[in-house]
């Protein structure tokens, strides 16, 4: 069973959200938050797989309360979905440079909504449909990475040259098994080379390699022919 948070303002929308998704038998709402300090105690208190953030929180916005669920060890388990009415290339950048595992405009079709939540509870990033690879190069122009070259850090020394090849693909934003194809392998091979990086990496997900990978510098929009 998805253990689910609902973190926003309205009531209204916290009841249709919890509507679509109580209907599932795979998931259960078991909080709803109608502020971000309240998100993160409900964090902290029930555990969830996924907590749905609005990004525009009173008394602590949704991005300060993606964070602190993100970086509070006791909650390593714990993925957040941030929801926006906008799909602005800087709240898409700020939510997963946030920790988010994922981004969704609140107009997303009911599938779309429970798609998120079950990819995002097993692990996996998400970004919605409508939020094109332009994201891509607002990383590369945010961390001012443009045309730098590799970072020569002991954090991605640490990566043989095959993960350091899967990471360059997985942060142009292909899956397994498009890895897989490119690079003449098992999708099964491929997915054992992404965990094997974020456990190396230290980091909580596929959304966290995207922004490293071009945060460090290691490839630039475009490289990927």
């Amino acid at each position: 069973m998805i253990r689910v948070v609902l973190a926003d303002d309205q009531t209204l929308v916290r009841a249709g959200f919890r509507s679509i998704l109580s209907d599932e038998d795979d998931i259960e709402v078991v909080g709803e938050a109608g502020d971000g300090e309240q998100a993160v105690a409900l964090a902290r208190e029930l555990l969830p797989d996924v907590v749905l953030m609005d990004i525009r929180m009173p008394v602590l916005d949704g991005l300060e309360a993606t964070r602190r669920i993100t970086s509070d060890e006791r909650l390593e388990g714990v993925r957040v979905v941030v929801l926006t009415t906008f799909d602005a290339d800087d709240h898409v950048y700020g939510a997963l440079r946030a920790g988010a595992s994922g981004f969704l405009v609140k107009d997303t079709e009911p599938m779309e909504l429970l798609h998120a939540v079950r990819v995002v509870a097993r692990g996996d990033a998400l970004i919605a449909p409508a939020v094109t690879r332009r994201l891509i190069a607002e990383f590369a122009e945010r961390a001012g990475g443009a045309g730098r070259q590799p970072d020569p850090s002991p954090r991605l020394n640490a990566l043989t040259e095959r993960e350091r090849e899967v990471l360059g693909l997985v942060g142009a934003g292909l899956s397994n098994d498009e890895i897989a194809g490119r690079l003449v392998l098992s999708p099964a091979t491929a997915k054992t080379h992404v965990s094997r990086i974020m456990t190396k990496l230290a980091v909580r997900d596929r959304a966290q390699l995207v922004v490293l990978a071009y945060e460090s510098g290691m490839i630039t929009p475009g490289w990927l022919a």
